[in-house]
């Protein structure tokens, strides 16, 4: 959160009337533009020593936004957190309009889907009436 808060003051400093709303923008303070990020991406993941597997199983910058999705999930199934409630706050952090956007980032993963059901099971337990 320091380093983000830290970049918007800097970006706030160089552009302070952008021509457009957004949380990274460019030297000339426009929208990045996604086929150069992704580049750069490419060349910081090979920096960083991240290869591909195969030309289908490359590191993508959208899969960082699934990571950063279902790990949000997960932590709050964890705290016991009222997931459905807190999920506009998901969506609103990955610049979504509404939840529905959302889904879309969701992926099944084991941990999360065990978590969810357990949640599903714990609720259904809890609404049947005593004998």
């Amino acid at each position: 959160m320091t380093a983000l808060e830290e970049y918007g003051r800097h970006r706030d400093r160089l552009h302070p009337h952008p021509a457009e709303p957004s949380l990274l923008v460019s030297m000339q303070g426009t929208r990045m533009d996604i086929i150069p990020t992704e580049r750069c991406f490419v060349r910081l993941a090979r920096a960083a020593g991240i290869r591909p597997l195969s030309e289908r199983t490359r590191p993508r910058m959208k899969d960082l936004r699934h990571t950063f999705a279902v790990s949000t999930l997960i932590s709050w199934y964890r705290s016991g957190a009222d997931v459905e409630a807190r999920l506009p706050a998901l969506s609103t952090w990955l610049g979504h309009v509404d939840p529905q956007a959302t889904y879309w980032y969701l992926q099944a993963s084991p941990e999360l889907l065990a978590l969810a059901a357990r949640r599903a099971g714990d609720s259904l337990h809890d609404r049947e009436e005593p004998p």
